[in-house]
């Protein structure tokens, strides 16, 4: 035991410092893969919870945003991890090499902060995009008016969000240029419709066949789950000479919206033919003077 003491104590005064650096590379990489599994396993944990409930489609939608949440926190924690752990050791070996760590350190803040000054774009971007994520602005299958771009969400990144819009085209919007945000898809929308009726046509009977066509929407069982509440004439909206214009609104549950007002209009349509009830025209009549007489 005691030639082993006194070989290692030669060993150590000759090769000290290489075994330190060795053990500070080792307890890094060490300790880098313990934290990365970590979380890992949360999110895992997560995705796994998410993927086990059985939900409808809208929860299928919810589910994708809470996993894409997910994903996207644990591409940002992975990283810093990643990052802190090589600067912690780096720093470390340096010091065992006996360089001055304070002057380095001088120095990369001056040439962080001109690197940062010349990519302040891109930093906006990508802190902008960790607000978004974080305070769940939106997420996947959110539709959304981004002010440049309005549609659905496919992808939330930390620099840009991938919308798809109604004609199929994907738009890549940077995540520091997204000033305000429509959210159509958190809680609950409204469906709201102005139906416009020739002036001489009768109000209260207009009225009555509206609602009942807006009511039979409501007892569909292929819309049942989509509305919330019952529909409301709100009244006039609009009235003048030629027409007059009735409000009617449907609360319904989020990403609904465009297909019951779809639905409503179709049946207040034929609601509407078949109470032979005329709505407004935006024709003008024009009276020509043919041979004396006047021909419409």
């Amino acid at each position: 035991m005691d030639g082993f003491l006194t070989w290692w104590g030669a060993v150590w005064d000759v090769w000290h410092t290489p075994i330190r650096i060795l053990a500070i590379i080792i307890g890094s990489v060490v300790a880098r893969s313990l934290l990365l599994l970590s979380v890992k396993r949360v999110i895992r944990g997560v995705i796994s919870g998410m993927n086990g409930k059985a939900v409808v489609a809208s929860g299928l939608v919810q589910n994708a945003r809470v996993v894409q949440r997910a994903q996207t926190l644990g591409s940002v924690l992975n990283n810093f991890i990643t990052w802190t752990v090589v600067l912690v050791a780096l720093s470390s070996v340096l010091s065992e090499l006996g360089v001055a760590v304070g002057a380095l350190v001088a120095g990369a803040g001056i040439l962080g902060a001109a690197v940062g000054f010349g990519a302040q774009s891109l930093v906006r971007d990508l802190i902008s995009g960790l607000f978004i994520v974080f305070e769940d602005q939106y997420g996947v299958g959110d539709s959304v008016d981004l002010g440049q771009a309005t549609g659905v969400v496919e992808s939330v990144g930390l620099r840009v969000t991938q919308v798809r819009d109604v004609s199929g085209v994907l738009w890549y919007v940077r995540n520091g240029e997204v000033v305000r945000v429509g959210n159509q898809s958190q809680g609950w929308s409204r469906v709201v419709l102005d139906i416009p009726l020739a002036y001489s046509a009768p109000q209260d009977k207009a009225r009555e066949v509206i609602l009942q066509a807006a009511q039979s929407v409501s007892v569909d069982k292929a819309f049942t789950k989509q509305l919330m509440g019952e529909p409301e004439i709100w009244g006039i909206e609009l009235l003048s000479g030629e027409q007059v214009v009735l409000r009617i609104v449907q609360q319904v549950g989020p990403s609904h919206a465009d297909a019951v007002a779809r639905e409503l209009r179709a049946r207040i349509k034929a609601a509407l033919d078949k109470n032979k009830i005329a709505m407004a025209s935006t024709a003008t009549p024009i009276h020509v003077e043919i041979s004396g007489k006047a021909v419409k």
